[in-house]
């Protein structure tokens, strides 16, 4: 036994234990969330993100990090035993027999130096090709800890093969066979002295013994700072994958009203347990800083900074939280390190490019809209433009503060019947978008006479129609969207409503996901599904191809596309329309970069960096389009905005029902 090492190996895992446990205490201090649902599935989730890098693959840079990971995972054996072996010198896998322990150090062997090479990568991208996004103004201090820990790997890489090179060197290694890369630096020592036994007295004795030791030193100092650094991810990532949503992060819990209750998140323990495990899961790897529209167009939103935030914010009010005392450091207030802004918060569009970007299934989110509810509902801190949206809503059901009775003048053109089970089969929800914003009830009126022509039966709701909550509950105001919820719920139940079509990606969302925490299973249809079907069935048939748009490009809806993965369902309906296929944003389908409206964007002016649609539309004129086709109202209104500001009116904005009319119109 080697005392001096075997005490400084007890002394690193006591400080590793108590670390990684004070660490993981914290967390038992959030919410209770169930997250041990469908067991089976949540192992597969864990296989395919954890161990299969699905999302870190989905980045060419993604290989070489799949390389350390794994490189990580088989070492660890190797490492074990070094671990072992230094304390129990009679224990060594090189005492199994040869057909058992030749594969196994060849394999540390290669990964070793893959995992050399891997580093040596990395070191290269970090000095020579930087990506904007791996340093942030907000999470500081992270490149030195980069440094450091690429450091600690390449120096336990390097005395690995120093230790073995120098033992193959020394004693004539019998596995040197199965050792190619420690045999071929092993050359480096001039042969040795070849004796079997060992000489004390060889000038490899003293490098066996600076390798060995530098390995152990690195090895201990690796264990002792993994807890404090962002590298406890390592011992988080793998259980925060087990533990993600299975279902689309598209909706958020619902709260309960009672006397007395608190709403929303004001301190850091207000998150769930799984929500304070994503905070020290995270790697800071930026991807979803890189993703994020409010950050690209220069917002203060990071939502890389967000999670950090909660993680900080929990370890700075550590010992207030455990004892009960009141917190020092406030989750929500003026910028430091463990606060985030009220300006962050709100620059949030909640179109998911952040949770869909994260290697390690982090919901960002929804905790930005857990702390907006609190803000909301307990403060009345919110931007001033919101108090006539919420009022609005409130009172006449819609965002404009519209009259109710106006919601039937879109259809004074044309015949149309209120909605009765026993006579229509669909209701068209038509939403307030397209019941009072001029540019949208152009889109009501083609959607109304697809439906006729493909002898669809439907009805509508008239002024009894309600705004479905959308925005109210994505800003924080949890009490209007549920009020909302349960009128228009009890509504579709005793008006007999079994599916619904929506033009409104929000309003389809809304209705499919959220109002099932409510008890309503019913079909709901966006109209990008409808026409497709419709098409592919031949009960509406285009007589001629729309070829007066010119070339056309289509831009994914958030709430259609990553909220729901309706993506090819729109292309294929201008395909089939127009005899062409859509052209496509440098950023799309999952990747597409947002309008700028959702998560209650729409109703408020942005007042810091360049426009969110503005820089979209900008993308959309890389491929100089005659028309940008959508299929959602906010981003008709986001991008006609657009359009104007870039003084490009040359630019039409079309709705895909819009394209499907113009196909059936008459030769």
């Amino acid at each position: 036994m080697n005392p001096i090492f075997t005490a400084l190996f007890i002394i690193a895992t006591v400080i590793f234990a108590t670390l990684a446990w004070k660490r993981f205490s914290l967390i038992r201090l959030g919410k209770e969330e169930n997250r041990f649902d469908n067991i089976p599935a949540r192992i597969v989730e864990m296989l395919l993100f954890a161990f299969g890098q699905k999302k870190v693959l989905a980045r060419p840079f993604g290989i070489n990090h799949s390389i350390l990971f794994w490189a990580f995972l088989v070492l660890l054996l190797a490492n074990g035993e070094f671990l072992l072996n230094g304390i129990f010198p009679a224990i060594s896998l090189r005492l199994l027999i040869t057909p058992i322990s030749g594969p196994l150090v060849f394999l540390f062997d290669i990964v070793s130096m893959l995992a050399l090479i891997s580093i040596l990568v990395a070191f290269a991208r970090r000095i020579f090709f930087k990506p904007d996004y791996l340093d942030s103004k907000y999470v500081k201090g992270r490149s030195f800890e980069g440094f450091l820990i690429l450091s600690f790997i390449a120096t336990l890489m390097i005395a690995y093969f120093g230790y073995h090179a120098a033992e193959i060197a020394l004693r004539g290694e019998r596995l040197a066979a199965w050792m190619p890369v420690s045999t071929l630096a092993a050359g480096l020592y001039g042969g040795g002295c070849g004796s079997s036994g060992g000489c004390n007295n060889c000038g490899v004795v003293p490098w066996l013994i600076f390798w060995w030791w530098t390995h152990a030193a690195v090895l201990l100092a690796f264990m002792v700072f993994l807890p404090i650094s962002k590298h406890m991810h390592i011992l988080t990532a793998i259980p925060n994958c087990f533990f993600g949503s299975l279902e689309k992060v598209n909706t958020q819990p619902r709260e309960e009203f009672a006397i007395g209750n608190s709403y929303g998140v004001e301190k850091v323990t207000d998150f769930s347990w799984k929500d304070l495990l994503d905070s020290f899961s995270c790697t800071e790897c930026g991807r979803c800083q890189d993703s994020c529209p409010a950050n690209a167009t220069h917002k203060p939103l990071n939502p890389r900074q967000i999670i950090h935030t909660i993680k900080t914010n929990l370890m700075a009010n550590a010992a207030e939280l455990q004892s009960g005392s009141p917190v020092k450091t406030p989750l929500v207030g003026a910028e430091g390190e463990g606060t985030n802004t009220e300006e962050a918060i709100w620059s949030c569009t909640t179109c998911g490019a952040c949770i869909e970007a994260c290697p390690v299934l982090i919901e960002q989110m929804p905790k930005i809209i857990k702390m907006r509810r609190h803000l909301v509902q307990m403060k009345s801190q919110f931007p001033e433009e919101l108090l006539n949206l919420f009022e609005n809503m409130e009172q006449r059901s819609n965002p404009w503060g519209i009259a109710p009775t106006e919601r039937t003048k879109w259809s004074s053109i044309m015949d149309v019947k209120s909605f009765d089970e026993k006579e229509t089969e669909y209701l068209f929800y038509i939403g307030c978008a397209g019941t009072f914003d001029s540019r949208q009830k152009h889109v009501t009126v083609s959607l109304a006479t697809i439906l006729n022509a493909a002898k669809i039966s439907w009805g509508v709701l008239g002024k009894d129609e309600k705004c479905c909550g959308d925005s109210a509950r994505r800003l924080g105001n949890e009490f209007l969207f549920d009020k909302l919820a349960k009128e228009n719920v009890e509504l579709f139940k005793a008006r007999g409503v079994k599916k619904i079509i929506t033009q409104c990606p929000h309003c389809f969302s809304t209705l499919k996901n959220d109002y099932r925490q409510y008890g309503l299973e019913i079909e709901v249809i966006h109209h990008a599904e409808l026409l497709q079907r419709l098409l592919a069935e031949g009960k509406i048939k285009p007589n001629r191809e729309v070829k007066e748009l010119g070339s056309i490009i289509y831009h994914d809806s958030c709430y259609l596309g990553r909220h729901n993965d309706i993506y090819e369902q729109p292309r294929d309906v201008i395909t089939k329309v127009t005899g062409e296929e859509p052209k496509e944003f440098g950023k799309n389908r999952e990747n597409a970069f947002c309008c700028g409206a959702g998560g209650g964007r729409m109703w408020m002016e942005e007042h810091e960096g360049e426009r969110i649609n503005v820089t979209r539309v900008k993308e959309a004129l890389e491929s100089s389009p005659d028309t940008i086709c959508v299929a959602c109202p906010y981003c008709m209104t986001m991008f006609e905005d657009g359009v104007k500001d870039v003084n490009s009116g040359n630019v039409r904005i079309r709705d895909i029902a819009e394209v499907v009319a113009e196909g059936l119109r008459p030769v």
